[in-house]
This record gives C-alpha cells, structure tokens and sequence, in this order.
C-alpha cells in the first residue's frame, strides 16, 4: 500500500461519519488507507465505528483503552499503518480530508521519494490564532535553529522509514513539533502547501479554550522545546 493517513478520534462520534462519507468521496482510485484511532474516546465513538466501518472497506480502527494524549494516539495508528507513506489528520473537520489527496498527488508527481515530508500550512484562520501561531514559529526557528512555521498544521505525510527513525516521540501536542524539527535535522525535503482551516461543524476543541489554555500550551512546547534541545536529537 502506497498510504495510511491516521486520524486520531476522540469524542468525535459526530465528525467520524462525515470523516468516512468525504474520504470516501475524494480517494477513489487512490491506494491508501485511513486509520481511526479511538484514542480513549468516552462518547459513543466505539458504537459508531463499529456500525459504520463495514460500510468503508479503505478504512479500519485502532482502540486506545484509555487516553494518554494526543500523540500516543497518533503513534499506535502509525505503528499499525501499512503504507509505504504514513502520517496524520485531524478529526474535527476543520481539515478537509481533500487536503490528504492532494499530499498524495504530490508524493505520486516526485515519484515517491522517500527523503519528502509533505505537510499544510493554514489559510482562513482568525486574527488572534495567526498571531499566536506566527509567534510560536519565531520562537521556536531561533530557539532551535531551523526554521519553523505553523507547526500545528495538518496533515503530515512521511515515509515509513523516517518513522521507523525517531526516538522517544512525545505523547502530547508537542509531536507536531517534533515531527518538524526531525524532519529539518534529517535533511528531508519539507514540502508545503496552503489548507483552509474553517470553524468547527461540531464539539469544540479538547484544547484552544481560551487564553488559559494557550498559555498552558506554550509552556509546554517551550519545555519540551528545552529538553529536546538539551538532548541534542538528532
């Protein structure tokens, strides 16, 4: 298979359905698979994968008991995705799973070479997000010497081997980061391409409540920005 694209899902019971109809509707053709990880979902995510899913033969689920972050979901999917390319979206519908296609098309026009990191860079996002965002890129390009921008844009698509050479990959939020800054340190060929990023259809986000959990966000990437530094990850 040329393609696993990972979705990590929790309490998304609303947007699972909606994921599964669009990429149903945009991967015709495409030798790809989509893997939803029901990462400690406590909603009634589980019931509507099981009813759903035999509907869609190019997808099929991985369960996480009990959630233990954002990234440790995202990883199981990866360590059970049987592409030659994998890599992650989200669930929430304010990425548009068209956006994987068009990851896979230009993956297909460079011929699958495996030292190509594609990954989106958001348009249509509100003032205060963009300045959050463009701030964090600054820190971190100057704090770790590559340069670094809309870090938390999706999807990432990455080759298996590139995968297979990471160590100690964070379970939280910060593996956006990581996933970057490796691919830089490994001299991949980071590929961008514009994504709109619309509001939510349903839930609301498990993070960006507001300037309190911004500011818990940042504290934790500048931690793990430190350790990881520290660590000199190559």
């Amino acid at each position: 298979m040329k393609m696993s694209i990972v979705i990590p899902c929790y309490n998304e019971e609303k947007n699972i359905p909606l994921i599964l109809e669009k990429f149903q509707a945009c991967i015709a053709g495409e030798d790809m698979e989509v893997v939803l990880v029901n990462n400690g979902s406590t909603d009634g995510s589980a019931a509507v994968l099981e009813e759903l899913l035999p509907r869609y033969p190019f997808a099929r689920t991985v369960l996480v008991p009990v959630n233990q972050g954002y990234g440790y979901g995202i990883l199981q999917g990866l360590k059970a995705a049987k592409g030659d390319f994998i890599g992650w979206t989200h669930a929430d519908m304010q990425t548009d799973p068209g956006d994987v296609v068009k990851a896979y098309h230009i993956l297909e026009e460079r011929h699958w070479d495996a030292n190509t990191y594609v990954k989106g860079n958001r348009k249509g996002r509100g003032l205060g997000d963009e300045f959050f965002t463009f701030g964090m890129g600054v820190f971190e390009t100057i704090y770790l010497g590559k340069r670094l921008y809309d870090v938390n844009a999706q999807p990432n698509i990455f080759s298996k081997a590139f995968f297979d050479s990471w160590k100690n990959p964070p379970y939280d939020f910060a593996l956006d980061l990581y996933v970057l800054y490796m691919a830089k340190v490994k001299g991949l060929d980071v590929i961008r391409f514009d994504v709109r990023f619309p509001p939510r259809l349903y839930g609301s986000s498990h993070w960006n409540t507001g300037l309190k959990s911004k500011w818990k966000f940042i504290k934790r990437t500048l931690s793990f920005s430190r350790n990881m530094k520290k660590a000199g990850i190559e």
